[in-house]
């Protein structure tokens, strides 16, 4: 009984272990005021984001409609994938490519007054893969554009939460993110991560 009471007691200890020395378990902001409970989300564009960012809201306990409704804020994206090719090998065939991904977004509130303005972010990723079997160059993208709409999606939430930290009311502001993905070969998945700085990083 005494091991037993000894145990249940370690997790606790721990924990107040690590407040004492400033560590605390990260929690999600609070999103802005008029979206907190309710929202309409209209994604145009994006592939899977409209899916993401409701997964997202839903997490943060806010209901997400399927429909404008009078009275409930309305979360507005549009989002559009492109891929670029960097460069060519000597047989003149493809062996880098460059996934790249841009969303737009604003928020009006119940009434229809804008309460975040326009935001853009801008996210790419980089592969190359052999131009021997170049039939997989297809996959790649496919799982490279999976990851990029869950890291956008993050992104959008990160910069809803920052508003809400700073006032309602922001202008409008640009985030540029981008990483490289190693060679692999082309009918191998294709490891794609990012780092995405804080949402307080912008350029124009």
């Amino acid at each position: 009984m005494r091991l037993r009471r000894l145990l249940n007691a370690i997790p606790v200890s721990a924990v107040l272990l690590l407040a004492a020395c400033g560590f605390h378990l990260r929690q999600s902001a609070a999103l802005p005021a008029p979206m907190q409970r309710q929202v309409y989300l209209n994604v145009a564009g994006g592939g899977e984001l409209p899916r993401e960012l409701g997964r997202a809201l839903n997490a943060r306990k806010v209901q997400v409609l399927d429909t404008s409704t009078r009275g409930v804020a309305e979360l507005d994206v549009s989002a559009v994938f492109r891929t670029d090719v960097l460069t060519s090998t000597g047989f003149a065939r493809v062996g880098e490519y460059a996934v790249r991904y841009h969303a737009d977004f604003s928020l009006k509130d119940g009434n229809g007054n804008v309460v975040v303005p326009k935001q853009s972010i801008d996210m790419s990723h980089e592969f190359t893969f052999d131009p021997f079997q170049a039939i997989g160059t297809a996959a790649q993208t496919e799982v490279i554009q999976r990851d990029l709409v869950r890291e956008m999606s993050d992104a959008i939430m990160r910069r809803l939460e920052a508003m809400s930290r700073k006032g309602t009311l922001v202008v409008p502001a640009s985030e540029n993110e981008s990483s490289s993905i190693p060679a692999v070969p082309a009918f191998a998945p294709a490891a794609a991560s990012s780092s995405i700085p804080a949402p307080a990083s912008s350029s124009p």
